[in-house]
């Protein structure tokens, strides 16, 4: 079969994968983006509970961690969240804002399918699905793949957009990975991130009655302080929903946490964040002390995360009975609980993967390998991992439109 001759190949139609693809046919390349799976975009068609959270009214640099958070930085501000928001509004897309700058479709995450799939047809772009890679190689001054429909492909550009291996049952694979390195890219360290927290049995066996309890608080958590691009882990904050689970602990701000997070490190947890739980059971105890402690820390917490930490720290009996020793502990117990996780749920349930492709083998304005001419990373293979609330999706976004304006 005679090779079939293009400017561009990508491999994944995800949302990084055909953002590039639309990019770089309105510039006229001939485009061909092909995917293993049978459908375009199944991250983006079940995220946000099927709404897609397609962006952060708040995006930007701080936002991201890598070795370099920093390399970002082009990218999202020459392609921004407000260009996308643009391109959903002329795509006729109902939106509304949640809680921190998050946007999600006010129907379906398939409508921002349906405007990339018709922004790539218009654009001549061939999409080729239940299509995988073969065999890739150098081939002249460009690239040669053999696919598994039988065909060979020559392109001129080959862009790798399959993402990390978080949520393995949706297809994901380290595909990215081991192709970056056979044509001499680093890969550094990957683990699950934005996931569950899991606990060890003795910790689990107290906590399970707490099983579906869920606080507002303020979770703590990772490295040092610094925030050296040269990949010295930071501290971080989150001031979001946490969740106790029959596994551990979830939640928002867990799941923000679980990126910082190494295991054999602890986590701080303020679970009645804003309050002064010792002044609040002392002004309890003064106004009726034959009030039972658990309840009076009922009217704080949820009653029965309450009861937990009354059982947890050994108190019992009537306010009037407890000293304000007793009362402080409660207060330490409640908005400065540290505790150690064993692990976490791992890829099955991750929403990305934190690590990749290294960023210092990379342009940050073309997303372009710097030693390996018209090979490009994009989305989540690169080395870039965002928070939790739209982030990774504009990163998406923006670093596909970046290589779309090169490639």
């Amino acid at each position: 079969m005679k090779p079939q001759d293009l400017d561009v190949l990508i491999v994944g139609a995800g949302a990084a994968g055909m953002m590039c693809a639309i990019e770089a046919g309105r510039r006229g390349r001939s485009v061909r983006i092909l995917d293993h799976a049978r459908a375009p975009g199944e991250k983006i068609r079940i995220s946000g509970g099927g709404r897609c959270n397609f962006t952060n009214l708040g995006t930007g640099p701080a936002n991201f961690l890598g070795e370099n958070p920093r390399f970002a930085t082009s990218a999202l501000k020459r392609f921004t969240q407000h260009d996308f928001v643009k391109r959903v509004d002329q795509a006729g897309i109902a939106w509304h804002e949640k809680t921190l700058g998050q946007l999600f479709c006010d129907d379906s995450a398939r409508q921002i399918i349906r405007m990339l799939t018709d922004d790539m047809r218009a654009a001549g772009v061939v999409l080729s699905l239940g299509t995988a890679v073969e065999r890739v190689e150098r081939s002249g001054d460009g690239y040669e793949a053999a696919l598994s429909d039988g065909s060979v492909v020559r392109a001129r550009s080959l862009v790798l957009a399959t993402g990390g291996k978080s949520i393995p049952k949706m297809g994901a694979t380290g595909w990215a990975y081991d192709a970056a390195r056979a044509f001499g890219l680093r890969v550094t360290e990957t683990r699950p991130a934005l996931v569950p927290l899991t606990f060890e049995a003795g910790l689990l066996e107290q906590l399970t009655p707490l099983a579906g309890v869920a606080v507002d608080a303020v979770v703590k958590g990772g490295g040092t302080a610094s925030s050296s691009p040269k990949g010295d882990r930071q501290q971080a904050s989150f001031a979001e929903a946490m969740l106790f689970t029959h596994r551990g602990l979830s939640g928002p701000a867990i799941l923000q946490i679980s990126s910082y997070w190494r295991e054999g490190e602890a986590i701080t947890v303020a679970m009645a964040p804003g309050e002064d739980v010792w002044a609040r059971l002392k002004a309890a105890k003064e106004e009726n002390g034959k009030q039972m402690v658990h309840t009076a820390l009922g009217h704080i917490v949820p009653r029965r995360l309450a009861e937990s930490i009354c059982e947890r720290e050994g108190v019992k009996g009537k306010l009037a009975e407890v000293g304000d020793k007793t009362l402080r502990r409660l207060d330490a117990a409640v908005n400065g609980w540290t505790v150690k996780p064993v692990g976490s749920e791992g890829y099955r349930t991750a929403e990305v993967t934190l690590g990749g492709i290294a960023t210092d083998q990379l342009d940050q304005q073309t997303m372009e390998a710097k030693d390996v001419p018209g090979l490009y990373v994009i989305g989540e293979a690169a080395d870039v991992t965002g928070w939790l609330g739209g982030y990774n999706f504009q990163w998406a976004w923006s670093s596909g439109w970046a290589a779309g304006q090169a490639c």
